[in-house]
């Protein structure tokens, strides 16, 4: 994994929680700059998955690769579904969904380094 792409993944799943939050302080559902910002921690995301993929699939060795893989999946499908909860019903918890989701993602990204580093990678 590139760590400068991880703080990057990290920064922006932090400023989406932030965002979420005030959202819903300001009473307002989610619109389409929810889509928007949702989107782009998503492609962020997707990029850091296929690049850490990628290195395992050709040869990288961790001591969990099984664990890693999974986090790497879950880490990509958190945020569509959460962003698809948040809209099925829009009200103002809409913000509170997209920013719980961000959170859990940024914890998972954290785990993917922890186990990244335990590699010795």
């Amino acid at each position: 994994m590139i760590d400068a792409l991880v703080v990057v993944v990290l920064i922006a799943t932090g400023a989406l929680a932030v965002f979420g939050i005030v959202s819903t302080v300001l009473n307002r559902p989610p619109t389409r700059v929810h889509t928007l910002a949702t989107g782009v921690v998503e492609a962020l995301l997707v990029v850091q998955a296929v690049i850490a993929a990628a290195q395992v699939f050709r040869g990288v060795h961790l001591p969990e690769t099984s664990t890693f893989l999974i986090y790497l999946v879950v880490s990509v499908c958190v945020m569509p579904i959460a962003l698809q909860f948040a809209n099925a019903e829009p009200t103002r918890w809409g913000g509170t969904v997209i920013a719980v989701a961000a959170i859990a993602t940024g914890v998972a990204v954290l785990r993917l380094q922890g186990l990244w580093a335990a590699g010795g990678v």
